[in-house]
């Protein structure tokens, strides 16, 4: 019989002898939970019955006492408070006397016997004492009354005090009833767990053997294969299963593996062959990526020069020559920085000189309409950043968030150098955009779909990220409060 079962524990998938072992595993888990559950059940189970009843009749005695000193006081002084305190005394001795227990097959026969005295004295009492609150303390059957009620009262104390003595009596006699067995239950739970971890380890040992040693016999194959020793012996396993396959299939690898060495050596040498050439087109394509920037740096604006130059022309009616000579003095410093430079990488100050004369020259179209204010916390000589990226940012400011405002608006530049990083915030307080189409903006930067987003944008975005690894760029928001640009140019790439 044994040998059957062997033979059918090979012959199973690993899946179903992985959920045996589960099976097996969680079944005796429950079982040592269930077993420790009884115990606990049975041991706590016991002393609460006994605690609960004995607190149960210490309650009605203790009620008994108060609200018989409650009685007393309210008769003597019939005051709003002593009727108060009287009532709660008699409700908490009623609720006492209703939760004592009175199952004469569970108490047994002097405890219902205690229990029946109790209750039907206090029923007899409590019509006497109802009567006697009712009566007028000036009647001459007051006084009389009133001391039998007392006597009754004294009934009532001997009576809970005999209900207590009997109930400590029976749970100290259940009590000893049940002390050999509370110690036993600690070696009871002893055997228990040691049963139960002697078939734990027979499982585990019997999945070992089954699952474990052959792939410990595989680690061990495959890491001579990897040093090119072919001589080992193949693997015998009798699992019948995954991994019986599993096995078979190695050992047919190992032996095409010997077979291709050749073959791959010969692949090697064509390989680097192959890399050679891919090393060849990437260069290519760092070129081509270089005449891309080239073309997208060439790609500037022209509404600019023709709005600007219609408005010298105006001013040049309404004033005489020094406003005039000025505003063309920027603009063509301005014009000759963006059509002469010819670095990729510029110093800070040249952008800042480029923005400050932008910067000119919209003020004296706007007036008192547009505010600018520019803080650097970094070296503008040494900060280096691509050519043509601060200007485009504020002319979009300028176009698309403060001209549609009425009462116009500000710009504000402020640079600061962080881990080596040239960190560039760029806010305007104009229109601003709503969340949806803040994120549309964003979401086209990424794909590279400038025609959206016009050339100015779109050309600062790609080449941040073309010339830098570390650099981004990112658009902050809020409708009628305005937009802010943040770059991020590393000074180490």
């Amino acid at each position: 019989m044994f040998q059957n079962i062997k033979n059918l524990w090979f012959s199973i998938s690993l899946k179903k002898k992985l959920g045996s072992f589960a099976a097996m595993v969680i079944l005796v888990m429950a079982l040592s939970v269930a077993f420790n559950i009884k115990v606990m059940n049975f041991s706590l189970g016991s002393f609460n019955v006994i605690l609960n009843e004995n607190s149960k009749c210490h309650d009605f005695q203790e009620a008994i006492e108060l609200e018989i000193e409650a009685f007393r006081n309210y008769a003597k002084n019939r005051t709003p408070e002593a009727r108060e305190e009287y009532i709660l005394s008699c409700v908490r001795s009623e609720r006492c006397l209703r939760l004592l227990p009175f199952d004469y097959g569970q108490i047994g026969k002097d405890r219902y016997a205690r229990t029946w005295n109790v209750k039907n004295s206090y029923d007899n009492y409590k019509k006497f004492r109802d009567g006697i609150i009712e009566m007028n303390m000036q009647d001459e059957e007051y006084i009389p009354s009133l001391y039998q009620a007392y006597a009754m009262q004294e009934y009532l104390e001997v009576y809970a005090k005999r209900l207590v003595q009997v109930t400590l009596k029976y749970g100290n006699a259940v009590y000893q009833e049940k002390v050999p067995v509370f110690y036993n239950m600690p070696w009871l739970i002893l055997w228990c767990a040691v049963a139960m971890m002697v078939v734990v380890l027979c499982l585990t040992k019997l999945l070992s053997n089954t699952l474990i040693m052959p792939l410990v016999n595989l680690a061990h194959s495959t890491r001579r294969i990897a040093k090119y020793d072919f001589s080992q012996q193949d693997i015998t396993v009798e699992n019948k299963d995954e991994m019986g396959e599993l096995v078979g299939a190695f050992n047919i690898m190992k032996h095409s593996t010997e077979k291709y060495i050749n073959t791959l050596n010969e692949r090697n040498q064509m390989a680097e062959l192959l890399y050679k050439e891919e090393v060849q087109r990437v260069e290519m394509e760092k070129r081509l990526d270089a005449a891309r920037l080239e073309l997208l740096k060439s790609q500037i604006n022209p509404h600019f020069l023709f709005n600007t130059l219609n408005m010298i022309a105006c001013m040049a009616n309404l004033e005489e020559a020094g406003t005039t000579e000025k505003m063309i003095s920027s603009l063509s410093t301005l014009f000759r920085y963006n059509l002469k430079t010819l670095e990729q990488i510029v110093p800070l100050e040249q952008e800042l000189k480029a923005v400050q004369d932008y910067m000119y020259l919209q003020q004296m179209r706007f007036g008192s309409r547009l505010h600018y204010r520019c803080r650097v916390e970094a070296d503008e000589t040494t900060m280096m950043i691509p050519a043509f990226t601060l200007q485009p940012i504020v002319e979009n400011a300028i176009i698309h968030g403060i001209s549609k405002e009425e009462e116009g608006g500000a710009v504000y530049i402020r640079i600061w150098e962080k881990h080596n990083n040239l960190m560039i915030i760029i806010a305007d307080t104009g229109k601003g955009m709503e969340e949806e189409q803040r994120s549309q903006l964003e979401q086209a930067l990424r794909e590279h779909k400038t025609g959206r987003l016009g050339i100015g944008l779109g050309n600062i975005y790609q080449r941040i990220h073309a010339l830098y690894k570390d650099g981004h760029m990112r658009i902050y928001s809020k409708k009628g409060h305005g937009t802010m640009i943040k770059m991020v140019i590393p000074q180490n790439q």
